[in-house]
């Protein structure tokens, strides 16, 4: 019977700077990705060679890996600062690019791994079959996919790990193919500055101009939350488990991934060996994750079935954090509040409710006592309204106060080389080797047993990667001073270290087959973001023979005629209950139109796809 090889399964964490990296790894992260100094798709998290680099060497110590994120369209004036950038991060040892511009395979840069970034919009077989053809060593998929999808797209590449996304916010346009706000605004997503056109409150106006829904965020999504799906999406081929939120703060990074660590160890302990984790190391919290906890529009898990879930996808009502139900307000005046509770709350609390327009208001508190709450600002709340919780202090400070730590075990032997010279041997769970000799003046018997203070010098390992595994003393009977074993540890660990460093095995590019066809034929579009001559270069050598430049080089460009901006599978009929389908769904006369303030999006329902498509008038 032939061996099983067992999946390495990754938990990939977001990170806004090398600090949240850092305690990302820490909470038991297999891979971090973050912002680099430039062409992030997240352009407030932007990032250093330098900081990247100490995120790296604390990532390597746990087999975890740093991604970086080169993810935008890049002009032909910035193709050079692009390719030094790139030699700098591979030279700090990061393990690979997310990218969505084809210029990077055609630049000259070290052979660095490079991920296709889900800009890239990677929705089908053909296009993830292309891309993992041209060299890419990963797909990160678009969040839209059922797991029938991801499966058929596993058999398809089956020598490519697929990366999905697990939480977090939602973009409801097919990621890679919105231009709404570039539309709007001159802001473009593809170039990391969304202005978040879809959080917007919009009306719903008919052909008639009669408004159907007004002041509602009718395409601002839930939150994503797989977390009952992981074994589901790592059956259907998926590797790489992402959590979204490059610009969360550090706590709602830990939070998450935490729990979704947990998870993940679970799936793994019960697979027989089908599974492991990619990264080594033991984590210990120091708090209890939950996943409601952290900032969140509600979860949804989206199109994982394959049909939009029966409880809706749209958090309509509010594109904040809404939180949990706290309690009912019985009595109001300007700074206190008299409510009737169903859960503890304490000073520093953040808690909200709807005002009779529908519209979400939050507020600080300042002190509790009892059922009495004083908020920070004066309120004006009727009787009967229901609080939420969005800021759980006492959860928050939980994480703050943990002293989350993640170490490696490492085993010990000491012992007598000849009269003069005693050794320490030391390995680790990573395979890792290291053995470093000492000299002393003699080694003479002692007169006490020595076994057991020196056991306790080798175990103290604090402010270090390790923990103690099994130490085996061979040094019997005889006198070792304390500063010569304490010297003799740490020039062992400082070995192991280097030994680490030493085997670290890295990834790299994978050759390009030039030989492969465009997915979609000849004619590229508005759609597939060209946006510099490398970028053409690269497709008119496999087969393009014109091509529409991307909207963002096209100058003057703010609307794109017959294009739509923005493509969603997410239906604004399906999810106020009027789709075309059924009856209840012809009351509504098109073409509809959302509106807010100067921004207008015509509404067209490719009902036969069962998508959506806007278009800026």
């Amino acid at each position: 019977m032939s061996k099983i090889t067992a999946t390495s399964l990754e938990l990939l964490a977001p990170a806004r700077n090398a600090d949240i990296a850092i305690a990302a790894i820490s909470a038991g992260a297999d891979a971090v990705y973050i912002g680099a100094s430039s062409h992030g798709a997240r352009h407030a998290a932007a990032n250093s060679v330098s900081d990247i680099a100490r995120a790296v060497d604390f990532a390597h110590k746990f087999n975890a890996k740093i991604f970086a994120t080169v993810n935008t369209v890049i002009y032909d004036s910035e193709l050079s600062s692009v390719e030094r950038l790139i030699r700098d991060l591979y030279r700090v040892g990061v393990d690979a690019l997310i990218v969505q511009d084809m210029a990077v395979l055609r630049m000259d840069i070290p052979p660095i791994e490079l991920h296709a970034s889900t800009q890239c919009d990677i929705r089908d077989v053909a296009k993830a079959r292309f891309l993992a053809d041209v060299g890419f060593s990963r797909l990160v998929l678009a969040r839209e996919l059922s797991l029938k999808e991801i499966s058929e797209i596993h058999a398809a590449v089956p020598g490519t790990p697929l990366e999905a996304f697990i939480h977090g916010a939602l973009c409801v346009s097919y990621s890679g193919d919105c231009r709404a706000s570039f539309a709007s605004t001159g802001r473009s997503a593809n170039r990391g500055e969304c202005a978040q056109i879809c959080r917007l409150p919009f009306d719903l106006v008919d052909d008639t101009g009669r408004v159907l829904v007004k002041g509602k965020h009718l395409l601002s999504l839930r939150d994503l939350n797989r977390s009952t799906a992981i074994p589901d999406m790592a059956d259907a081929g998926v590797s790489s488990f992402k959590i979204e939120g490059r610009l969360k703060d550090e706590a709602y990074v830990k939070n998450t991934v935490g729990a979704y660590s947990r998870i993940l160890d679970r799936l793994v302990s019960e697979s027989g060996g089908r599974y492991v984790r990619q990264s080594v190391g033991a984590v210990r919290l120091g708090f209890n994750p939950s996943l409601d906890k952290s900032f969140n529009r509600g979860f949804t898990p989206y199109f994982l079935t394959g049909k939009a879930p029966a409880k809706g996808m749209a958090s309509m009502a509010s594109p904040k954090a809404i939180g949990l139900k706290v309690g009912v307000v019985t009595d109001c005046k300007p700074k206190v509040i008299t409510a009737r509770l169903s859960e503890n709350l304490v000073n520093g609390d953040g808690l909200g409710y709807f005002n009779s327009a529908g519209m979400f208001n939050g507020f600080r508190l300042n002190r509790v006592d009892g059922n009495r709450l004083f908020p920070a600002t004066p309120q004006s709340i009727p009787v009967g309204t229901v609080l939420y919780r969005n800021r759980d202090k006492s959860f928050d400070d939980s994480i703050e106060a943990a002293k989350t730590s993640r170490t490696i075990s490492v085993d010990m032997a000491l012992r007598v080389v000849s009269p003069e010279l005693i050794s320490l041997e030391m390995t680790d769970e990573r395979g890792c080797s290291a053995s470093v000799t000492a000299g002393v003046p003699s080694l003479d018997n002692a007169v006490t047993p020595q076994e057991t203070p020196r056991r306790r010098i080798l175990d103290k390992l604090g402010g270090t990667a390790y923990r103690a595994g099994r130490i085996v003393d061979l040094a019997g009977a005889f006198f070792i001073p304390a500063s010569v074993l304490t010297a003799l540890r740490r020039d062992c660990l400082d070995a192991l270290d280097r030994a680490s460093r030493a085997t670290y095995r890295y990834s790299y590019r994978l050759p390009e087959k030039f030989d492969v066809a465009l997915p979609y034929g000849e004619s590229l579009t508005v759609h597939d973001n060209v946006a510099n001559r490398l970028a053409r270069e690269f497709y008119i050598s496999h087969g393009a023979k014109d091509m529409v430049p991307a909207i963002e080089i096209v100058k003057g460009s703010s609307r794109e005629g017959g294009e739509p901006v923005m493509t969603t599978r997410y239906c604004l009929r399906r999810e106020l209950g009027k789709c075309l389908k059924e009856s209840c769904g012809k009351d509504w006369i098109g073409p509809l139109t959302l509106v807010s303030g100067q921004t207008r999006l015509r509404i067209e329902f490719d009902c036969r796809a069962c998508r959506m498509n806007l278009y800026n008038v």
